[in-house]
């Protein structure tokens, strides 16, 4: 039976995606493997696998789109989970989320059927929904940062940790300070300056080009608010973009609202306060934990 082979590379896909025969349909999962909805949609994925005999011209691969930035970004994978079916290098079609009977019938359009029955298990979908806005204010002790710009010095990597003690509580409060550290916040991978992932690298060129003043915090540096975060804003993935204190969502949610809104965080743009066409977007870094 076909199995889901893990690519770990950008050269084992490209070396992988260049020896299948034409004929040969590839199945491209990109995934982040901590989401829920892409653990089921492994589980869908594998057993649809399974119907298909070993050498039926079918390969699944699967991608973790956080850890190969570049491919995601070359099939403009924006939301996990997404599949893409590809033939002769061509994409055919597209399915973003976990709905089984999409994926199945995507699949079979260009494959055939496969000759088990295991596919009749498939789970339902699940999916990620965008937490209500939160009703708290900012504090008048929220430090405002986004008029300054960052220094020469800025980090490029993470340096360090936390230690790991801080109770829940504490942890949630700090949180509701980093959210608030600017009128626009973004929780990223990396650095405006050197994203550690192709989804912050988009949303960091989507906030320049719109020259939006924003704070960001460098999630990689601090696994505390990486890990905390998910579970304060209900929002799984990274980057997260904040606007006074309010989630507003990843890059997907931020490449709509611009696209609807031409003026979306104009309020927030360097051209509100200084004018003139020229002007580009100004970042701070919020202070990350020892």
């Amino acid at each position: 039976m076909t199995t889901v082979q893990e690519i770990t590379s950008e050269s084992t896909f490209k070396s992988k995606i260049s020896s299948l025969p034409p004929a040969t349909l590839a199945v491209i999962y990109f995934h982040a493997p901590w989401a829920a909805p892409c653990k089921q949609m492994s589980v869908i994925l594998s057993t649809l696998a399974s119907t298909y005999p070993a050498d039926a011209p079918i390969a699944f691969l699967a991608l973790d789109a956080e850890e190969l930035p570049d491919v995601a970004e070359q099939y403009d994978v924006t939301a996990v989970p997404f599949i893409v079916l590809q033939k002769e290098g061509k994409p055919l079609e597209t399915v973003s989320g976990s709905d089984a009977a999409k994926v199945r019938a995507a699949v079979e359009k260009y494959a055939g059927a496969g000759s088990g029955d295991a596919k009749t298990g498939l789970p339902p979908a699940q999916t990620v929904t965008k937490p209500p806005p939160s009703q708290q204010s900012a504090t008048d002790g929220s430090r405002n940062l986004a008029a300054y710009a960052p220094s020469a010095s800025e980090q490029k990597t993470a340096p360090e940790y936390s230690s790991g003690d801080t109770s829940k509580e504490e942890l949630h409060k700090r949180l509701g300070e980093l959210v608030k550290a600017a009128p626009v916040m973004l929780f990223m991978k990396g650095t405006p300056s050197a994203p550690q992932c192709g989804f912050s690298r988009q949303t960091v060129s989507i906030l320049r080009e719109k020259g939006i003043r924003y704070g960001f915090f460098n999630i990689l540096a601090d696994d505390e608010v990486r890990q905390g975060l998910k579970e304060y804003s209900d929002w799984p993935t990274f980057p997260q973009l904040y606007a006074d204190g309010e989630l507003i969502g990843g890059l997907d949610i931020v490449r709509e609202e611009f696209e609807n809104d031409p003026d979306f965080l104009s309020e927030h743009s360097v051209n509100a306060n200084k004018g003139g066409p020229g002007a580009a977007s100004a970042q701070t870094q919020a202070p990350q934990a020892a």
